[in-house]
């Protein structure tokens, strides 16, 4: 008869490439059922990815047929891991209180202006902030931040070499832009830029933060997948204009972090160029994009609608200076990034309960 010692046994052989351990003292090890010619196991895996539970799976039946015997029938079951548990097994930036990812499935539709005046808005308001500019192929935040041609410093921190973040308007920053020529475009592969992303996360000296904010490129690639297998969130913020093109995208996005295995809470989605306000007067409204396509989207999902921003002109000339706009006190769209700020930390707070 084969016991379970010597089913436990032979798992204890297989590694697990996400916590370093064996799968056996990393606790993934599910249900197990033996028969006389039978093995039936579950094993969790933190990683998500179909292909990285596919490979567990391969090395779990491999192993248990070398100390079986070719004679016992192997069935395996390999399942990701809920959110909550991978959040509950985070060993990367435990000092960081809430980690969220701002994506889009569409380019162009203000994402990453929305994420430095979102991070800026919650500086402003006390919490201590860091931001990874994840977008690896069309690095903007350096512009935003007015930092462009710095370039963080190494230091030494419990013996290990971290990269210090660049530091303004109290959030910290990391990017690829800090890196590369602002001239050149990055020319990688999918792996290299996932390994850029990687180092940027765990050779960060973030230290202590209320939020770590996530930059993400457009679409659902590598990059996504990487920021997954890497780092539990918290949540994800999408970003839309009100177009259908742009709309259809989203909701692709908002299925990506939905898929089972993965779950990340969607905090909500924002409006981007809900409508355009010319300077001469504001007090007209021009819906040149549709109206409330990102609200609709949201209701029609079941998410949280978290605002809208109007497409002024302001909003694009204080990111192209590097002052972003939630900085002009008392104006309207300085309010407008205030009150987008109070509804994503509520939001958040009540998602985390």
């Amino acid at each position: 008869m084969i016991s379970r010692e010597a089913v436990l046994n032979a798992l204890a052989n297989i590694p697990d490439p996400d916590s370093k351990q064996d799968i056996v003292s990393a606790n993934l090890v599910g249900n197990i059922e033996i028969d006389t010619d039978r093995v039936y196991i579950q094993v969790n895996s933190i990683n998500p990815a179909l292909h990285a539970r596919k490979r567990m799976e391969e090395a779990i039946r491999f192993r248990l047929t070398k100390e079986l015997g070719e004679d016992v029938r192997i069935e395996c079951e390999v399942k990701a891991v809920t959110g909550t548990e991978r959040k509950g097994r985070r060993s990367v930036l435990p000092e960081v209180t809430h980690v969220v990812a701002i994506a889009s499935g569409k380019g162009g539709v203000g994402k990453s202006t929305l994420t430095a005046n979102l991070a800026v808005g919650l500086a402003q308001a006390g919490f201590t902030v860091g931001l990874i500019d994840a977008d690896i192929y069309g690095p903007s935040m350096p512009t935003m931040f007015d930092v462009v041609g710095q370039r963080p410093t190494m230091v030494e921190v419990n013996g290990k070499s971290l990269i210090e973040p660049v530091v303004n308007y109290n959030v910290k920053l990391l990017s690829i832009g800090f890196f590369t020529d602002q001239e050149n475009a990055v020319v990688w592969r999918g792996p290299m830029a996932s390994k850029a992303l990687t180092q940027m996360i765990t050779e960060g000296n973030w230290g202590k933060l209320d939020y770590l904010l996530i930059d993400l490129p457009p679409g659902t690639g590598d990059i996504h997948l990487s920021l997954l297998q890497t780092l539990p969130l918290d949540g994800v913020v999408i970003i839309s204009t009100p177009q259908e093109v742009a709309l259809a995208d989203a909701r692709r996005g908002i299925n990506m972090f939905r898929v089972d295995g993965l779950n990340v809470p969607i905090v909500g989605i924002v409006e981007n160029m809900a409508w355009f306000t010319p300077e001469e007067l504001p007090e007209n409204k021009y819906y040149i994009f549709g109206r409330d396509g990102a609200k609709n989207l949201a209701n029609g999902m079941g998410i949280e609608f978290l605002g809208a921003i109007p497409l002024v002109q302001s909003i694009r000339e204080a990111g192209d200076v590097g002052r972003p706009a939630v900085l002009q006190k008392g104006s309207a769209i300085g309010l407008a990034f205030e009150e987008l700020v109070h509804t994503f930390t509520t939001r958040l707070n009540a998602i985390k309960k």
